[in-house]
């Protein structure tokens, strides 16, 4: 569990004003003659939540949370709901989001790992294209809080490993920039939040049984128990399930209450960083990239956290939003978009080749409804280099290396992922095909020389 670290009034008033001059008396950033004079180029913002579900926008139909700020992003741009994580935990994630590449690629295959040497990130590949580069948050490849960010201009945002603490600074520091830098050249700038993070020192501090609420007021604001809070018929992996072993029905429902106060949290942070691009008179000329690194249990199969397979740990938001270049107000819920697009969109939007090997595709083609490729499938990893996950455009398909036990939904008609195909004889040939392209998959990829296992090989 992460330590917790306490901040006084001053010290957090004094973020934003640190950050201002810190930025400003940079050598990096202030040297003559190393600016491009083309001010038409696009910037590119980029923001990064932690432990966001896909269904956690009140802009896509789903309640029991307020988001306005991602409601006005999504309306002025385009949101993908079939959108998925590369692995279902934060630094494997995390290094697919910045280089295009899967985790088993750049060898992040868990937590506080580093980049696997050669693989370049996007702030390299941007600061190579004339950019200027900026980082603000959580970065956790290796280390959660860097000011040594390769690639990167670091602002001092990041203060502590809670979210309801830090993210109030990573805004301010996001804020302070873009109030401040120079315009003479275009920008990439990543804002990397921790909420709803905090959701798993909540599960951390609540394993016994909890038969009262200790805030009786709020019991008629409690979310229902969702559609899919039983456990699936022939789980093939259940994680962590001792945590919640006791927990009552009300606890449950406390429990996924507290997790929305906790994307509202960021919310409204993300609120702090549009207004501040508004204010900076470039809102037109950037384009806006949302994400997160990987989804929450919510009780879902009585799921808490992540690191599992199933929908709710690995399904993610992404919205695109860029005006006047891209329609608004768009929700897309048939294409499959992986974290691995968002390195192949941020350089399409800049005129910028993208890394070698790179295994994503820009969404800006389909975010124009343009008729463009697509993922026929996109793939997951978890646990530790044990677990693979695909999905196609209607099934999806979990296996383990130390389970016998497939998993095959039909997400279309099974989207709660309850009744498992795989022994069905009536799917024999969609098993074995969706076996086929994970082994396919798998071969194509240049694994990285730390991964604990062989090469992964479904049987089906």
């Amino acid at each position: 569990m992460t330590k917790k670290t306490s901040i006084t009034r001053r010290q957090f008033l004094q973020v934003g004003a640190a950050t201002g001059a810190a930025f400003l008396a940079s050598p990096s950033i202030l040297a003559a003659g190393t600016r491009s004079t083309s001010g038409a180029r696009p910037n590119v913002l980029l923001i990064v939540t932690d432990q966001q579900g896909m269904d956690t926008i009140s802009a896509g139909g789903w309640s029991g949370m307020r988001t306005p700020n991602l409601d006005r992003l999504a309306q002025r741009g385009v949101m993908f709901t079939q959108s998925y994580c590369t692995n279902p935990v934060c630094s494997p994630a995390r290094s697919s989001i910045y280089t295009g590449r899967t985790c088993s690629e750049t060898g992040v295959y868990y937590n506080q790992l580093p980049i696997r040497e050669g693989i370049p990130n996007l702030g390299r590949i941007f600061r190579a294209g004339g950019y200027e580069t900026v980082y603000c948050g959580k970065w956790h490849m290796p280390l959660t809080r860097s000011m040594d960010i390769d690639g990167f201009h670091v602002l001092p945002g990041m203060l502590a490993g809670q979210g309801t603490l830090c993210d109030k600074a990573i805004s301010s520091a996001s804020q302070a920039y873009l109030h401040t830098r120079d315009r003479s050249e275009p920008f990439l700038m990543a804002v990397n939040f921790l909420q709803p993070h905090d959701m798993c020192n909540w599960v951390g501090r609540h394993h016994a049984r909890m038969d009262t609420l200790p805030y009786p007021e709020i019991l008629d604001e409690l979310p229902p128990l969702p559609p899919n809070f039983a456990i699936p018929e022939a789980e093939a992996k259940r994680p962590w399930r001792h945590y919640t072993k006791d927990w009552t029905e009300l606890q449950w429902r406390y429990y996924i209450w507290s997790y929305y106060r906790m994307v509202e949290e960021v919310d409204a942070e993300i609120g702090r960083v549009l207004n501040a691009l508004d204010d900076s008179g470039q809102a037109d000329n950037t384009l806006v990239i949302f994400t997160a690194d990987h989804g929450e249990g919510r009780g879902r199969h009585q799921t808490t956290q992540k690191n599992f397979l199933y929908d709710a740990a690995t399904k993610v938001p992404f919205i695109v939003a860029w005006p006047g270049r891209l329609p608004e107000d768009r929700i897309d819920r048939t294409a499959l978009v992986s974290g691995l697009d968002v390195t192949a969109t941020a350089c399409d939007a800049a005129g910028l080749a993208g890394p070698d090997h790179n295994r994503g595709l820009s969404v800006l083609p389909l975010a124009r409804g343009d008729n463009a490729p697509t993922h026929e499938f996109v793939a997951a990893d978890a646990i530790k280099d044990t677990g693979r996950m695909i999905r196609s455009s209607k099934y999806k398909l979990i296996t383990f290396r130390e389970s016998d036990t497939l998993q095959l939904f039909d997400m279309e008609n099974d989207p709660n992922e309850m009744t498992n195909l795989a022994l069905s004889a009536g799917h024999a040939d969609v098993l074995r095909a969706h076996c086929r392209a994970l082994n396919d998959w798998e071969a194509s990829l240049d694994r990285a020389p730390n991964l604990p296992y062989k090469p992964f090989k479904c049987i089906g």
